[in-house]
């Protein structure tokens, strides 16, 4: 069953088109700056290459339709026609507790995407975007929403809550929802499966860090704890964002600098981070060059960016009662050496022992752990792709 697999943003698509059987990934791309006159759609060709074509996309209509033309088109394509395609999975970012999986897209699902537009303002409206231009472009095609949020709706109240006024959960819903939840889900089992272990016997932690970056504790398969919050801005320091900070320290600034509600947002989503420590880049690729060349302001939002996720983990190992395994993803997880190393060697207390040798692999499904580590720890590429297509072929084949 071929599955298009869709990632609306606010300015942009991501896609891919998965083989559900096999996980095949049979293209990928994606549009970028739709509504500015230089959108592009760039996707790979059959031999890897890659191709970038400027056309003018005003709406995501217009880019989801290239998407299609282009996934059929006789000379780049790899379908004869859309019929091939089976159905379409889309991210979506915000379920607040609405959604505990994974759905068919109806009407009534479609309002209740709606009514988390106030918490998820740039992702949820997107994401709906998406969904009605695959409705008008290829009618009775059946959809399926996959929630970053759903993953996560298994913790418990002490966990989720906020110590506010009731009132604010009651009337506006604010307690932590957390993301990455497709992500986390994916590893987690896959961890298992490469180690030959129960899923449903585990105590894991898993650590998706990147530029944007989360960690969840995640007991007998189900995620008890995990450190974004009602938005992705809480928890782990992160490329652009704050995460953890006091909110007096905001209240403090709003008043200092005379900022508003989107003033404040600006700044904890977009000039924090690594990017407002280091003033200059939030890509830790810049960040590791830096510190080669002697910049302490670097080297200091590296050892703070390493440090939150060191206390995470171990948060997680006291909530969880002990770790059987921990485990590495995304960007920065799967291919930054130093900063997995500095993580594991400081968690030898727990009983970690780490095998400098294996750690020397990028992007690879590796262990490395000792063979006397009394923790696994290993390097899992996340592949959230490869969820929303299987979770749309299950949903789909029950049809």
């Amino acid at each position: 069953m071929k599955i298009l697999v869709l990632n609306c943003g606010s300015s942009s698509v991501k896609y891919k088109l998965i083989e559900s059987t096999d996980g095949e990934v049979l293209a990928e791309g994606g549009v970028e700056k739709i509504g500015l006159p230089d959108s592009f759609l760039k996707f790979k060709r059959k031999d890897g290459s890659k191709e970038t074509v400027v056309t003018p996309m005003p709406t995501h209509k217009e880019a989801v339709k290239n998407v299609l033309d282009i996934l059929a088109d006789p000379k780049e394509g790899v379908i004869k026609s859309f019929s091939e395609i089976s159905a379409v999975g889309h991210r979506v970012v915000h379920g607040m507790d609405k959604f505990s999986k994974s759905v068919l897209i109806t009407p009534e699902v479609i309002e209740k995407v709606k009514e988390c537009y106030t918490v998820a303002p740039l992702h949820n409206p997107a994401n709906i975007t998406g969904i009605e231009a695959v409705t008008e472009l290829m009618p009775g095609v059946p959809q399926v929403g996959v929630f970053d949020t759903a993953f996560h709706q298994t913790m418990p109240a002490k966990a989720y809550m906020y110590a506010l006024p009731w009132e604010a959960y009651e009337k506006y819903g604010v307690r932590r929802y957390g993301f990455h939840g497709t992500s986390h889900r994916y590893v987690s089992r896959r961890a298992c499966e490469f180690l030959g272990l129960d899923y449903e016997k585990q105590r894991i932690i898993t650590c998706h860090i990147g530029n944007g970056a989360s960690i969840t504790a995640i007991a007998d398969g189900k995620s008890i704890d995990t450190s974004m919050g009602l938005t992705p801005t809480e928890g782990l320091m992160m490329g652009t964002r704050v995460g953890d900070v006091d909110p007096g320290a905001l209240v403090y600034l709003m008043e200092q600098e005379g900022l508003d509600a989107k003033g404040l947002s600006n700044l904890i989503n977009k000039r924090s981070g690594v990017a407002g420590i280091t003033e200059g880049s939030s890509d830790m690729r810049d960040v590791e060059d830096a510190i080669a060349k002697g910049d302490e302001r670097a080297k200091l939002a590296m050892d703070m960016y390493e440090y939150r996720i060191l206390k995470y983990i171990g948060a997680y190992a006291a909530v969880l009662g002990g770790v059987d395994v921990i485990v590495f993803t995304a960007g920065v997880g799967e291919n930054q050496i130093s900063t997995r190393e500095a993580i594991c060697k400081k968690l030898a207390f727990m009983g970690v022992t780490f095998n400098a040798e294996a750690n020397r692999k990028r992007g690879q499904e590796v262990e490395i752990s000792g063979p006397d580590s009394k923790i696994h720890v290993v390097v899992i590429p996340t592949d959230e792709e490869l969820m929303i297509a299987k979770d749309t072929a299950e949903i789909v084949e029950r049809l």
